[in-house]
């Protein structure tokens, strides 16, 4: 058996985006009985400016999409990060381990510390050590494989590296993780802006599917994508036609059909969205009625997350307690 570990932040609402990218390839490959642990991030989300109640709101619906969309506590462990305190545990261990350097050299850092300083906002000091937080949640576990996007790849090979280098130091104490990517629609891009990825952090624009998302307002999305100039028709070229090419990704990723087979298909742009609309609405359906019926009994999903915590805790806390010895930290 493979353990694997992976989580989402709480930080908008989820997106079509994490749903193909992310949830749908947990449920489906990805849920194995003690040996797959998906969490709620939370801790990740204090890392700019926020408003409380919105983390804790979002955190909520968050726990219970991932079981809306068919994550099963009995196959997997569920829970919140901040509930598990061998995260923070580890995690200042690890900083011990990491170099200013490495930090400073993560691509997301660099863009949220610019978008801070851009918008007067301080840079918080959690924004530059958040990817030492991010390896422990991995190493923690025992994490053989971490199903995350392309975009994520860059701490998987942090944590990678704090292993390694851990390991060297102290002695043998963590498993080397390593990343699978989503072999479909692991990046859906905006529908508005087809060269940057659907992202839930960037608000309510016209370019973003959410989970939640009304019928109706999923077919005005699709329907105003932007597809591309010139009179070349339905064509699969990520290059030349992006925002065609992830219209056609989001029907292939929701039918199970080629994209580029798909092409061939349509002669014009409006039965594609027609099409599109159709399957993205359908994909959601049965999500969007589990999640309301999840939502009215919020004891559930607490019980859940809270089983899920005391589940993951026996697990990690063997991993950090070693990491505590092998560092020189004395037994209490």
């Amino acid at each position: 058996m493979t353990r694997i570990f992976s989580g989402i932040k709480p930080t908008g609402h989820l997106t079509l985006g994490n749903y193909l990218g992310a949830l749908r390839q947990w449920v489906a490959a990805d849920q194995r009985p003690d040996e797959a642990l998906f969490c709620v991030v939370d801790l990740h989300a204090l890392t700019v400016e926020h408003d409380p109640a919105r983390v804790r709101r979002l955190s909520r619906q968050v726990a219970t999409l991932f079981l809306a969309s068919g994550l099963d506590p009995e196959k997997c462990t569920l829970f919140m990060q901040s509930h598990v305190d061998e995260h923070t545990r580890l995690s200042y261990v690890l900083e011990c381990t990491a170099t200013d350097g490495e930090m400073r050299r993560m691509i997301q850092y660099k863009e949220k510390s610019a978008q801070a300083q851009a918008s007067g906002e301080g840079v918080r000091l959690s924004l530059l050590t958040y990817p030492v937080l991010m390896a422990a949640d991995i190493l923690a576990y025992g994490t053989e494989e971490v199903p995350v996007g392309e975009d994520q790849r860059q701490h998987v090979e942090l944590a990678r590296d704090l292993a390694v280098r851990f390991n060297q130091r102290y002695g043998h104490t963590f498993t080397v993780p390593k990343v699978t990517l989503p072999k479909v629609a692991a990046r859906v891009m905006d529908l508005q802006d087809p060269t940057s990825k659907m992202g839930k952090s960037g608000g309510a624009g016209p370019g973003v599917v959410f989970m939640l998302d009304e019928p109706a307002v999923i077919r005005k999305k699709v329907m105003r994508a932007v597809t591309d100039s010139g009179d070349g028709g339905v064509v699969y070229d990520r290059e030349a036609r992006p925002g065609v090419a992830n219209l056609l990704d989001v029907l292939g990723a929701c039918t199970g059909g080629d994209p580029a087979a798909l092409a061939e298909r349509y002669s014009g742009y409006g039965a594609l969205k027609r099409d599109v609309a159709d399957a993205v609405v359908e994909l959601l359906r049965p999500v969007q009625e589990r999640h309301a019926e999840l939502a009215a009994d919020p004891a559930a999903v607490e019980k859940v997350l809270r089983e899920g915590a005391g589940r993951a805790r026996e697990l990690a806390r063997p991993v950090v307690d070693r990491a505590y010895r092998a560092i020189g930290l004395l037994e209490p």
